[in-house]
């Protein structure tokens, strides 16, 4: 099985200009799937709509991985998130993840916690932001 990684994710869904949402979406998440951010459930569209809207604010940036770890169908991760935003501001965010994987290796589910290291209180929803 091909298993997705959140890296490859994000840069998919983020920073990958010319990458349309449905498809980079498709590559890395089953049709099933659900995240919840800092304690705030999302179903796929939902999520998707999140990811548009970043789309929107996010110039650049960049995805750091510091811990990842794989055991059957489950994932878990410590990564950080640094967003250039369109007016030039940075955000950085260390994010907490645990995961599960769809039979095919794309995410079913993923549940993170989000900590705030650089950027405004208005960044700090940006994890759930629409």
């Amino acid at each position: 099985m091909n298993r997705t990684d959140v890296r490859t994710a994000l840069t998919d869904l983020l920073l990958t200009p010319g990458l349309g949402l449905d498809e980079a979406a498709d590559r890395h998440f089953a049709p099933d799937y659900r995240q919840r951010t800092d304690g705030s459930w999302d179903n796929r569209t939902e999520f998707l709509a999140h990811i548009a809207h970043l789309r929107t604010v996010v110039a650049g940036g960049s995805v750091e991985v510091h811990d990842e770890l794989f055991s059957g169908d489950r994932y878990a991760d410590r990564h950080t998130m640094e967003v250039i935003k369109t007016d030039g501001s940075t955000v950085r965010m260390e994010v907490y993840l645990f995961g599960e994987f769809a039979p095919d290796g794309r995410f079913r589910r993923i549940e993170e916690t989000t900590l705030m290291l650089e950027g405004t209180d208005a960044d700090r929803n940006l994890g759930s932001a629409r």
